[in-house]
């Protein structure tokens, strides 16, 4: 039963789209109809201002923290906290509150590895912060990270059930990032600091 309920919960609480919201307050838009389309930190960056862009990226990294305490409570157990975790990603991309139409989890991500992987966390995401500042590219730094997670929670030693459902965190994220990808193929994505 605890076990169910913080998947719930979690799911639920992933649902919760800080960048919706803030800029629903802020400019009376909603953020999928603007720049890139997508509800995250990237496009708030773009559309809306810096500080906004920052409160979501922090909000968004918050609630898989607490996706993450809250099975903790609820059931102890580390495979479950994980899980937990990987629902409120699912609940972020694809959220019930908006037609399950999200933004990529990124930073609900960042936010769930964080308390569960940090070492690999860290790895994972220095790789990225690099990619990011030689490319400006943010989707290759999120791809990165994405797909280095599972490799470093090997390498770290940590559950082998963390391995196992990192992997399902980086096909959400590669699935999610699938328009990214093209355009970087193409040469066409956009750059950190160029307007959409």
């Amino acid at each position: 039963m605890g076990e169910a309920l913080a998947i719930g919960l979690a799911y639920l609480l992933g649902s919760i789209s800080f960048s919706f919201w803030i800029t629903k307050i802020l400019r009376g838009t909603d953020i999928r109809t603007q720049g890139s389309g997508n509800a995250g930190a990237t496009n708030m960056l773009r559309t809306v201002g810096k500080g906004p862009a920052l409160a979501v990226f922090l909000l968004d990294m918050v609630k898989g923290m607490v996706a993450v305490g809250l099975a903790w409570v609820l059931t102890g157990e580390p495979t479950w906290m994980m899980s937990a975790g990987i629902a409120a990603i699912v609940g972020h991309n694809w959220p019930i509150f908006l037609g399950f139409r999200g933004g990529k989890g990124i930073a609900t991500t960042i936010g769930v590895t964080a308390l569960l992987t940090l070492t690999a966390a860290l790895v994972a995401g220095a790789v990225a912060i690099f990619a990011i500042l030689i490319t400006r590219y943010v989707s290759l730094g999120s791809l990165l990270f994405a797909a280095g997670l599972p490799i470093a929670i090997f390498l770290f030693d940590y559950p082998t059930s963390y391995v196992y459902l990192s992997f399902v965190i980086t096909v959400m994220a590669f699935i999610r990032h699938s328009a990214n990808i093209k355009r970087l193929l193409q040469g066409t994505e956009s750059k950190l600091g160029a307007k959409s």
